[in-house]
């Protein structure tokens, strides 16, 4: 197995590191810290789009509105936040591959609680405890392949493990118009209990990160204890916790309700879905790898400029066409743009925090994402009772759009975690 570093390469310069041509390449001896990264996220992504996908049969089998349900999305944004900033502090101090392991096997048992899940108040509660498991998860994931990776390979990285969203997403929405007619939306909840098998391969396969390591043995070294991770409020941390609320309430209006607006609104049966959400998602899976490429040749913020103002000029048709001939590629270029840009979040996160406090600031970045996902869980089917989902859908992604664009403008004054232990300046 290839010793993970984030040290360059022999014989590389500073100019070679940065250079995304090679960026494929120098990704390959990483493999498996990569595959165990996009795995996590696939996994969590299936489990979470299961309660949207039946979110109309939940509310129907538990006697329970939209309104209602929508709060069951808020109460796993909470389970997120705990998770998100509990965990990552974890990880901070005891490693980043035992909490990826505990996040991945928490979540598990919380999807499998879920299918015998009876009320409606039990629902929100094992959606709570779920949303904890979600958070670790990804917290942990994302610090330990952006520490594990070389420096050009980390945009790349960050969007074949956000991608795994959308596989995650497809499968879903895949398996549910043959499981829904036989099994119920139970059954597809009992499928969740599988990501429980990743844990092996992470504890077989995955090595800690170097920069945890490193950052461990250092601190043995001064002779001095390791102490509890502290988080500063840099003008660099700050811009991520804003940054990531209000992207995450812009996604998830564009999301959270897509499969409603799909069957409620458009009258389509589970399988006629199918094709929209696999077009929203196979755009996204093309999209990330484009997108993290770009952002490796001209920059995060004209990536993500460009790809915010597609997204706000595709959102109308997205979820009010009125045919397939509209439908469809609306669902792909949704895909190709809105979506794609949560490929550079792990990247864009890990610059903004120091390796001592990585995977806590990331946690609490993400935890403010949560909380952004919770309101818009709130937010949108209040306005969209008043005026429709077509339109609070929309709403709500021009307003959020509006403010996470503002937000990329700042410029903080240094970026702490530009440039990791061990590597060249």
């Amino acid at each position: 197995m290839a010793q993970q570093s984030t040290l360059s390469l022999p014989g590389a310069t500073p100019q070679q590191d940065h250079d995304d041509t090679g960026a494929f390449t120098a990704l390959k001896p990483y493999w498996r810290v990569t595959i165990a990264a996009f795995l996590g996220w696939f996994m969590d992504a299936f489990d979470q789009v299961a309660l949207l996908l039946c979110l109309p049969d939940i509310g129907h089998s538990l006697g329970a509105g939209l309104t209602a349900m929508g709060f069951v999305i808020t109460a796993q944004s909470i389970g997120r936040v705990i998770g998100n900033t509990s965990w990552g502090w974890l990880s901070d101090k005891h490693g980043r591959k035992i909490t990826f392991m505990l996040g991945v096997m928490w979540f598990a048992a919380f999807s499998g609680l879920t299918a015998v899940t009876w009320t409606y108040a039990g629902m929100v509660a094992v959606q709570f405890l779920f949303g904890i498991g979600f958070g670790g998860e990804w917290t942990a994931s994302a610090a330990l392949l952006m520490e594990s990776v070389p420096a050009r390979s980390r945009s790349l990285a960050s969007a074949i493990m956000m991608a795994g969203y959308e596989c995650g997403f497809l499968a879903a929405a895949a398996i549910q118009p043959f499981v829904l007619p036989h099994w119920g939306w139970r059954g597809l909840f009992v499928i969740g209990v599988l990501p429980a098998v990743l844990a092996v391969f992470i504890r077989r396969g995955v090595p800690e990160s170097p920069v945890w390591l490193k950052t461990q043995e250092t601190a043995r070294q001064n002779t001095r204890p390791v102490s509890p991770p502290k988080l500063k409020l840099t003008g660099a941390a700050i811009q991520a916790f804003i940054f990531m609320a209000v992207l995450q309430f812009q996604n998830a209006a564009i999301y959270s309700f897509y499969p409603t607006v799909l069957r409620e609104v458009q009258k389509l049966s589970p399988g006629a879905i199918f094709p929209l959400i696999a077009a929203y998602c196979v755009g996204s899976l093309a999209g990330k790898p484009v997108c993290g490429l770009l952002a490796a040749r001209i920059g995060e913020r004209p990536v993500f400029v460009g790809y915010f103002l597609i997204t706000l000029l595709d959102i109308w048709p997205f979820v009010s066409g009125q045919s397939d001939a509209i439908l469809l590629p609306a669902a792909l270029v949704m895909g190709l743009f809105g979506n794609a840009v949560f490929a550079l979040v792990p990247h864009y996160l890990s610059q903004r925090f120091p390796s001592s406090s990585r995977s806590f600031g990331m946690g609490c970045s993400y935890a403010l994402a949560a909380l952004g996902q919770g309101i818009a869980g709130f937010f949108v089917p209040w306005l969209g009772s008043r005026y429709g989902l077509p339109v609070a859908i929309s709403t709500s992604v021009i307003i959020g759009t509006l403010a996470v664009t503002a937000a990329v403008f700042y410029r903080p004054p240094t970026l702490p975690g530009a440039h990791m232990e061990g590597e060249e300046a």
